[in-house]
């Protein structure tokens, strides 16, 4: 009879505990606003390697989403590493077309 009574015990504690641990169970997870801004960033982003996208990121994720704007140092230090591998003409025209455009 003890046996039969512990058994039944541990039935009803598992059926009573069921619905406490179903409630605590985590829901799926959806991506959150962190999530969001990140994705944004990234596609932002995609042009740019090292320390700039370094900078690119830290500001983009600080910033809401919003793409910063660079001075006109950061533009010819990001432009110069752009130009790395163009050489006269080709790097005059490349370097005269990034530094006028606005970012």
């Amino acid at each position: 009879m003890k046996i039969q009574s512990a058994i039944a015990a541990i039935v009803l504690g598992g059926v009573l505990a069921a619905p406490a641990f179903a409630q605590t169970a985590a829901p799926a997870a959806a991506p959150n606003s962190q999530q969001d801004k990140m994705k944004a960033c990234n596609a932002q982003a995609a042009d740019k390697k090292g320390d700039d996208r370094k900078a690119f990121m830290k500001q983009c994720l600080s910033a809401g989403g919003a793409a910063p704007t660079m001075t006109q140092q950061e533009r010819m230090k990001a432009c110069n590493v752009q130009a790395a591998d163009k050489k006269g003409d080709d790097r005059k025209a490349f370097m005269k077309q990034c530094l006028s455009t606005k970012s």
